[in-house]
């Protein structure tokens, strides 16, 4: 079992490691197993030196981390504008009459919990989601921030002597955090973003 530190900093992780066995077979060359533990700890790492923090503006469209690839994808499909917020969510329209691009801030809001499963792992997302009307004078101002709560699984399969991953998207809740517009149903854009990244984005990303 491993143990992934974030760099410069080796304090203790949250999680203890528990035992684990290997089945014992002979018929192969090389095993490899991973626990748990060292996926738990991996997120820890990343969480504590804040890789899962993303500003999306309107010239960035690509990101390193998988957890947030779904929502930058996603925006790649749109010039991300208060414009197009506007067409979902009347209350912007009306607090944004002069279109203006669109900076999103996405953050892991809790330690992103992975579970093993046979064949598969599962990540468990708790975060938020500011978004912001960036002005002429290159200020922003912020239009409402929304909670996000999502559920990913990857099913691991061996194709052509290579290891590969088919990624599915379980669950995709938002809920209303904090609004400058006014109060607005979330459900319209939640089902809007879910059928995107359910029929363009994830059988993109698994095609690659």
């Amino acid at each position: 079992q491993g143990i992934v530190y974030p760099a410069g900093n080796y304090t203790g992780s949250p999680y203890v490691a528990a035992p684990f066995t290997i089945p014992d077979q002979s018929d192969s060359m090389l095993y490899l197993a991973f626990s748990e533990h060292f996926f738990q700890t991996s997120s820890f790492a990343y969480y504590t030196a804040g890789a899962f923090n993303i500003t999306i503006a309107e010239e960035v469209k690509s990101g390193k981390i998988l957890y947030f690839y779904f929502f930058l994808q996603t925006c790649s499909y749109f010039n991300i504008s208060t414009e197009i917020f506007g067409s979902i969510i009347p209350e912007v329209a009306k607090y944004s009459v002069t279109p203006y691009p669109v900076m999103l801030k996405l953050m892991a809001t809790e330690i992103p919990i992975i579970s093993l499963e046979q064949d598969s792992f599962t990540a468990e997302i708790q975060g938020s989601m500011e978004v912001f009307a960036v002005l002429p004078d290159s200020t922003t101002q912020l239009l409402f921030t929304l909670n996000i709560a999502a559920n990913t699984s990857i099913a691991l399969n061996i194709f052509d002597q290579k290891l590969v991953g088919s990624l599915c998207l379980n669950r995709l809740q938002f809920s209303l955090a904090h609004s400058n517009v006014g109060f607005f149903e979330i459900s319209l854009l939640e089902n809007i973003l879910s059928y995107i990244l359910q029929t363009e984005v994830i059988p993109s990303a698994n095609g690659k």
